[in-house]
């Protein structure tokens, strides 16, 4: 049977998905969310022409070197000068003031000196206005931010200016992640000789966290079938992550486990390296199942390319994993016959160029290897060798 390529599968996985619910949520608590809801503005942004320098507010048809206008009140930041200027008059202003009535330049302090009463300009009269016009950030009624957009810390702060306190995102998704495997223990437990340390659960909840989901962990659970599926009973939670038991082996009990009690697979494995054995299934209740392969770096590389996705798409957005490109560091032998992603390290040359640099050994189990890298290096099946310096994709992963 052949595999799915990396496109379909994920298309595959997203073809099941239905957004979660929509609520609504501070702003202090909404990065990282995803939008339900447009976010509109009530009102100008300014909502008045304010001035974008310290200095004097003046009539344009005044300015001229030499010019002495008579100071007549004084213009702050949410304290409006309440006058009127007249020919021959000027107010102190300060950034962020709106212009007294009649005022339509300002002319910095820079340019002006105070004698008295009254003011003496240096400016010429085609100096710049220094003057933000009402609305030139955003009018009343213009949509700031579109549903399906995440919420960053820029884009929290363009829904303050429109005065919200609160948006309407979908809700966090709650991911459980569950590692199956006899010889798996906990960090910080005592280990047999036999046993290693369960190295993907916390960094997968870490991934979890950074692409808006919430965690519940579930194991580590034995390979049995029991013991696997008292684990999935005891959860609650929008998306199933099964670490290990994804292959074929006799101890790997995962998808027979949860083929037991009704759940349909649709993905049973991606021509992709590392991850071959990844899989998705939907439990009897309609709850999505990510099966992700045991070895640390399989299970990180493809959490990257199906995790990240089927989190975004809980919210009701979607990823752009569309790949970057850099310059190869050294040459490359041919590809296999499935993608490849490669950890490598990428960093500019001594000359600004992007450059690639696969690591030397790819085994999928080395957790050094993976914590060194910070990209991947994308070979499509069948690639050809490359020669040091050909232009190559390369994915940046979540950080």
């Amino acid at each position: 049977m052949s595999l799915p390529s990396v496109e379909t599968a994920r298309a595959t996985m997203l073809s099941a998905i239905v957004p979660l619910a929509a609520q609504a949520v501070s702003l202090t608590e909404a990065d990282g969310c995803w939008l339900a809801e447009p976010v509109t503005a009530g009102r100008d942004q300014p909502p008045y022409d304010a001035s974008a320098m310290d200095g004097w507010a003046v009539r344009g048809a005044d300015v001229r070197p030499g010019a002495r206008l008579k100071i007549i009140g004084e213009s702050a930041a949410g304290h409006n000068a309440g006058v009127s200027l007249q020919p021959g008059q000027a107010a102190r202003i300060f950034t962020g003031a709106a212009l007294p009535a009649g005022g339509d330049r300002v002319v910095i302090q820079e340019e002006a000196a105070r004698d008295g009463e009254t003011v003496v300009l240096a400016a010429a009269p085609d100096a710049p206005a220094w003057v933000r016009p009402q609305g030139c950030d955003f009018r009343a009624g213009a949509v700031l931010l579109e549903a399906g957009t995440r919420l960053n810390p820029w884009r929290l702060a363009l829904a303050a200016s429109a005065g919200r306190a609160t948006v309407t995102c979908r809700r966090r998704p709650v991911v459980a992640l569950l590692s199956t495997g006899d010889e798996l223990v906990a960090p910080g437990t005592p280990a047999g000789p036999h046993q290693i340390y369960d190295a993907c659960a916390p960094a997968l909840a870490a991934f979890v966290r950074r692409c808006g989901g919430t965690v519940v962990h579930l194991g580590p659970a034995r390979d049995d079938d029991a013991s696997i599926l008292a684990a999935i009973d005891a959860g609650a939670f929008d998306l199933l992550v099964t670490v290990g038991g994804a292959s074929v082996g006799d101890h790997d009990r995962v998808k027979p486990a949860v083929r037991s009690v009704g759940g349909s697979l649709s993905v049973e494995g991606v021509a992709v390296r590392p991850g071959k054995p990844v899989w998705f299934a939907l439990l009897a209740d309609g709850r999505p199942l990510l099966g992700l392969p045991g070895n640390p770096a399989s299970a990180l590389v493809c959490a990257e390319l199906f995790l990240w996705p089927l989190i975004a798409a809980l919210q009701g957005g979607s990823t752009n994993l569309a790949p970057d490109r850099a310059r190869l560091h050294g040459p490359l032998a041919p590809n296999g016959p499935r993608e490849h992603y490669m950890r490598a390290i990428i960093e500019p040359d001594a000359d600004g160029v992007r450059r690639v640099r696969p690591m030397t050994d790819q085994d999928s189990s080395l957790v050094t290897v993976m914590a060194a890298a910070n990209g991947l290096l994308r070979r499509l099946p069948g690639a050809d060798g490359l020669a040091d310096g050909a232009e190559v994709e390369v994915l940046v992963p979540i950080r």
